[in-house]
């Protein structure tokens, strides 16, 4: 009886593993990942029974556990918890006694990556402060714009953008807005002064920090602007807490020294890799920028274990020459988003072993995701758990309209496996959207109501995300990137990847551009070529033959000395697709897909009068 009892639950256990195995190969990843989460959950809401409630307390928790501990290293000199706390609190006398600054002022900040962006930062915080992080890059119009839109009556500046303010002093004199130069001396008698006044004012630490609201705005931070004018997110102060988890559920820990290259007024390097360091009390290695030739240098000269990437700057990793330090390096684990599988690949073979976190987020709302598993591609997984945690659909949408689709009783419908739909996450206490400051238009944009259910409310990501059969997602595109030819729907990521696999080809921008007499947009690529390579049509029209349907073939290319991106890299298409494909206003060399030849010919006047007047036919 005993034997034949052994033998049922040994026949149940290995039913059991076989089951998990083939229908459920995922499910002790996805166990634990939960569990892990869980876990953070319960560790957050002890501290904020001790009072450990925003960004900055759990910055002053750190500070307090650990003064001595390194917090930045940047160049030559370290900064201990106790350092950065200390100083902040001198910045927060200085806005106290000299600026007049009160709770709820909202202060915008121009400065390059440097630990006085964040002293300051903090030291705006400890005032009750709502902080507006501004792109150093931004020109003279963007940056009055920016100012206007978020609200702000008060910039500080680092002495590196004085040039671009003072383009606009008059501007500013006229709406009041006062201007502190983080400098010794200011150019102007209007701008004041930060650095003398510092050096004078007590360190010591601030009893009476205002009493802040969890569910309240605490930043501002700029989308990128890729297709017009920048609109200032609100980021509460629950979201920037939830953020500081990322690093911890990649697999980093507190004896972790984090690289962070991105700029501070980008989310991903100041909420997820600074807040991810402070949750962590770990260390990071801050610097002005990302310089591929130096990357590996500073990973054996800090003693890196971390690293903070958005896809495109592993490409440019991959894409130098080999140096001895990309094998004499303690980096274990790269941890953000954006990476094309192809790179990924290089990466993983060439860099020696390491883990590699695959991530998706957005500024304004709460819904992400993380690959946890060791599979190529994907930013995360659909799973039962996940979904627990984080509920999300992704529904089928309309490429002309960029809207989900609907039925006749006005719900929307669900994407199918395989199927790539927008993203959309119910609006909930714990995935805020507090909208974009200044412009509702554009905030009720992004709010979708009966979506499944009367009355129901959804944030609306614009982005396509695909659900494999095994519960991966893996990201698309935007939505206005993928367009229509021949009926069919063009994902340009996907198109990216194909092109950007070939030997010949460093990278690819694709977009969609009108052609006269043609519904839909025709495909075409701007790329860059690797050096010492030269662009081979023949072979380039053989492996779109072989990878991709007709209708995702690019009909133009456009090949460019270097592609225009944003200071995160994300790729410019606006400025592209506008000007198409005419050769009379475009000095890049073009390009035009001869399918009879199969190989692509130079497109010359002549060839663009007869495609314009349709006597040469798509």
């Amino acid at each position: 009886m005993l034997t034949l009892l052994l033998s049922s639950l040994t026949a149940g256990l290995l039913a059991l593993v076989l089951y998990q195995k083939i229908v459920y190969p995922f499910f002790w990843d996805d166990l634990i990942y939960y569990f892990k989460l869980r876990g953070y959950k319960k560790k957050a809401t002890a501290r904020m029974k001790r009072g450990v409630i925003t960004y900055l307390d759990c910055f002053l928790y750190q500070a307090r556990r650990n003064p001595n501990k390194p917090f930045i290293i940047f160049e030559e000199k370290t900064w201990t918890y106790q350092d950065v706390d200390r100083r902040s609190n001198q910045f927060a006398n200085v806005f106290r006694t000299e600026g007049s600054f009160k709770p709820g002022d909202i202060v915008a900040l121009l400065m390059c990556n440097d630990p006085d962006f964040i002293c300051v930062w903090f030291g705006l915080c400890k005032v009750g402060c709502e902080i507006a992080f501004l792109n150093v890059n931004i020109k003279a119009k963007t940056l009055l714009h920016c100012l206007q839109s978020c609200g702000s009556r008060t910039l500080i500046v680092g002495a590196a953008s004085v040039s671009v303010v003072e383009e606009v002093r008059s501007d500013l004199k006229k709406d009041n807005l006062l201007v502190w130069v983080m400098d010794h001396s200011s150019p102007c008698e209007e701008f004041k002064t930060l650095l003398d006044k510092v050096q004078h004012m007590s360190a010591e630490e601030i009893n009476d920090l205002p009493s802040v609201d969890i569910m309240s705005n605490f930043l501002y931070i700029f989308t990128s602007g890729t297709t017009g004018l920048s609109k200032a997110a609100r980021v509460g102060h629950l979201k920037a807490v939830m953020s500081m988890a990322f690093l911890e559920m990649c697999g980093a820990n507190s004896d972790d020294v984090i690289y962070i290259t991105l700029p501070l007024y980008h989310m991903s390097a100041s909420l997820l890799a600074v807040g991810g360091c402070i949750g962590l009390g770990a260390t990071c290695v801050l610097k002005k920028k990302f310089s591929a030739s130096q990357f590996w240098k500073d990973c054996v000269k800090y003693n890196v274990t971390v690293v903070q990437y958005i896809g495109e700057l592993c490409r440019y990793l991959i894409n130098q020459p080999m140096v001895p330090e990309e094998r004499a390096h303690c980096v274990h684990l790269f941890a953000g988003s954006g990476l094309r599988p192809d790179v990924w690949k290089e990466l993983s073979q060439r860099f020696g072993k390491i883990r590699i976190r695959e991530g998706y987020g957005l500024t304004e709302a709460s819904i992400g995701f993380l690959n946890y598993t060791d599979e190529v591609g994907p930013i995360g997984r659909a799973s039962y758990f996940n979904k627990l945690s984080m509920p999300f659909e992704l529904l089928r949408y309309d490429p002309q309209q960029y809207e989900p689709v609907r039925t006749d009783t006005g719900r929307c419908i669900k994407a199918k496996t395989g199927e790539a739909g927008i993203l959309v996450a119910p609006l909930t206490i714990m995935n805020q959207f507090l909208g974009y400051a200044g412009n509702t238009v554009q905030s009720e944009k992004k709010v979708l109501r009966d979506v499944l259910q009367p009355e129901d409310v959804y944030f609306n990501t614009g982005d396509l995300l695909l659900q494999d059969h095994r519960g991966f997602l893996y990201f698309r595109d935007r939505i206005g990137d993928t367009f229509r030819w021949k009926g069919e729907n063009v994902s340009t990521t996907e198109v990216s990847e194909v092109l950007g696999s070939l030997e010949f080809i460093q990278e690819a921008n694709v977009y969609g551009v009108t052609v006269p007499g043609s519904e839909g947009r025709a495909g075409m690529a701007a790329v860059v070529l690797k050096p010492e390579y030269k662009l081979d049509g023949p072979k380039l029209f053989s492996h779109l033959v072989d990878t991709l349907p007709r209708y995702a073939w690019p009909w133009f290319l456009r090949v460019q000395i270097a592609l225009d991106v944003t200071e995160t890299f994300k790729q410019q298409k606006s400025k592209l697709v506008h000007e198409g494909f005419n050769p009379a206003i475009i000095s890049d060399p073009l390009f035009f897909l001869d399918i009879s030849l199969k190989t692509y010919i130079v497109l010359t006047p002549i060839i663009f009068k007869e495609i314009v007047s349709g006597s040469r036919s798509l």
